[in-house]
């Protein structure tokens, strides 16, 4: 498929993922300000959410209310990554930046890790399907 701000807009609303929805409004929310829209996935992919280039998952307030309101969308993300890696553990999937005194992520820390790994693996699961980014994720 052809990176096009049509394609995105058809992959909002062809889905019930609330999750994707989301996702899906981040990058046409950045549309205009890039040249080479491919950088709106890459940007983010390569640097992750932690460097604040997404602006609404920088402080714990806004991590962990992202994380609570796409719960059930993070926690079959990370289903599907740990059944297609087959590493169970969560200090196996996010190394020493999961506090493994948290196991259930009730505490802000890894409730902000997982609202981070949500976007970021549901940016990747959008990229994947054009083209121009196939080689680039």
């Amino acid at each position: 498929m052809k990176l096009t701000l049509k394609s995105i807009k058809e992959i909002k609303r062809n889905t019930e993922n609330k999750l994707t929805k989301r996702v899906c409004d981040y990058v046409i929310d950045e549309w205009n300000d890039y040249d080479d829209k491919k950088h709106i996935f890459t940007d983010v992919l390569y640097h992750g959410c932690q460097s604040g280039m997404v602006g609404f998952l920088i402080w714990y307030s806004d991590t962990t209310a992202f994380y609570k309101k796409y719960r059930e969308e993070i926690n079959t993300l990370l289903y599907d990554l740990q059944s297609s890696t087959g590493l169970y553990g969560m200090k196996d999937l996010f190394g020493k930046k999961w506090d493994e005194e948290d196991p259930l992520a009730i505490e802000d820390y890894n409730q902000n890790l997982l609202a981070w790994f949500g976007f970021e693996e549901t940016l990747k699961n959008i990229g994947l399907q054009f083209e121009s980014l196939e080689d680039c994720i």
